[in-house]
């Protein structure tokens, strides 16, 4: 097993700390606007990174983050781990029974919702390369594909958040925007983890094999496995101490689901977020529980990833202002007319429906980990990613306003 140095352990616990204190600094600072958190640990990561630190006190910089050093290669690590948790705890929040309550129009909303905005993000990346700065011709089906998913896709940890501020969770829109968020969720990062099997593929097995592996994966999780685990989650519950068996058993699960995923050429987070689902989806698995994993992912982890965003890239050196304006064209334009036409179409009214559109409309947390994951492949470069990320927090900011004045209108139906 390899070993770092005396110094390089010690940038390595300066480095969390720095994070952790900066992230949950800012984090109570954006709460206290009544804005998500990750909107400040962003913010974090921008201060502590090349946009502000690196500019200002470039030798500061370094000496907290250091280029090449083995520290460095440890906190990509840790991030990897806090992109895996991420996605497996987006996978707890999908509860397959309220798809199958909402039915028709849960299908209805959720495909208009998807269709639209991925036909949409893919026309334009398609034929416009040059302005979205994608030189590799060769790949430019890969490229649109990708911009198509990342505007196609919601956050659903996001929605549920804001459902709850304005008392819509229970109400029949609010189940309808969280069945139709889980169903486009589900597809979309099926997508997306099929795109990235396109490209740079480390896996020794054919990318037909690999699909159908995703696939069967998937469909065995969400049945069989499903069923396995409501059998074994009472022998774990009984046998187990609480909550660290339960903790360290979904974990485990998780680790192991993203560790079959990326053996086959799909990105583990695939793997984590399908687990996640399996395992939430159980009655057995209890909503205190849930609470556990989320309190012990979202307060350690997530931090420690949202943080680095900010030290990855240059804000200020990458930001294009005309792409970033028509990414959230693309963005509003094609949710907002894709799901409050599929709303509008099972039956709910004009009003409910562009509630419904806006609702779908909060990316947060995994439009950002999408842009990422497609950086570090080399799928989009770092101006594109810079205007993803403003796309995200803009969509998630302005998500719940617009639904409480849609509602708050009196529309005619």
């Amino acid at each position: 097993m390899g070993k770092i140095s005396h110094t390089e352990v010690v940038q390595l616990l300066l480095q969390l700390s720095v994070m952790l204190f900066a992230g949950r600094f800012f984090a109570e600072v954006a709460r206290k606007f009544k804005q998500p958190a990750v909107i400040g640990e962003i913010v974090a990561g921008v201060l502590l990174g090349p946009t502000i630190l690196g500019m200002l006190k470039p030798d500061w910089f370094l000496i907290l983050f250091p280029v090449g050093s083995s520290s460095g290669i440890v906190l990509a690590g840790i991030v990897q781990v806090a992109v895996v948790m991420l996605l497996f705890i987006a996978g707890l929040e999908v509860d397959l029974k309220i798809v199958w309550q909402q039915g028709r129009q849960a299908v209805v909303t959720s495909l208009m919702g998807l269709l639209i905005p991925f036909g949409i993000g893919f026309i334009f990346p398609y034929f416009l390369t040059d302005f979205f700065g994608y030189a590799n011709e060769g790949e430019r089906i890969v490229f649109a594909l990708f911009m198509g998913t990342a505007m196609a896709i919601s956050a659903l940890p996001v929605i549920v958040r804001i459902l709850m501020d304005l008392n819509l969770f229970k109400s029949r829109i609010g189940l309808l925007v969280v069945a139709s968020a889980m169903v486009d969720d589900i597809i979309g990062w099926l997508i997306f983890s099929v795109i990235l099997g396109m490209i740079g593929r480390q896996a020794d097995i054919s990318l037909v094999n690999t699909i159908l592996l995703t696939v069967g994966f998937a469909v065995f999780m969400l049945t069989i496995g499903r069923g396995v685990l409501n059998r074994a989650l009472p022998w774990a519950n009984k046998r187990m101490a609480w909550p660290g068996g339960v903790l360290a058993l979904s974990l485990a699960l998780c680790f192991m689901g993203a560790a079959f995923t990326e053996y086959i050429g799909i990105h583990a987070i695939f793997g984590a977020f399908i687990i996640g689902v399996a395992l939430g989806d159980s009655e057995h698995f209890s909503e205190r529980a849930k609470e556990i994993v989320h309190q012990f992912i979202n307060n350690i982890f997530a931090p420690l990833f949202f943080v680095s965003i900010g030290l990855r890239v240059n804000f200020i050196a990458n930001f294009d202002l005309m792409l970033t304006i028509v990414i959230l064209i693309i963005a509003f334009a094609g949710k907002i007319i894709g799901s409050g036409l599929g709303a509008r179409l099972g039956g709910f009214s004009w009003k409910e429906s562009l509630a419904a559109g806006f609702g779908m409309n909060a990316r947060g947390a995994m439009e950002i980990i999408l842009g990422l994951i497609a950086l570090e492949n080399g799928l989009i470069n770092e101006k594109v990613f810079v205007s993803l990320v403003i796309m995200a927090l803009v969509t998630s900011m302005t998500s719940g306003p617009l639904m409480k004045w849609s509602l708050s209108r009196k529309w005619k139906t």
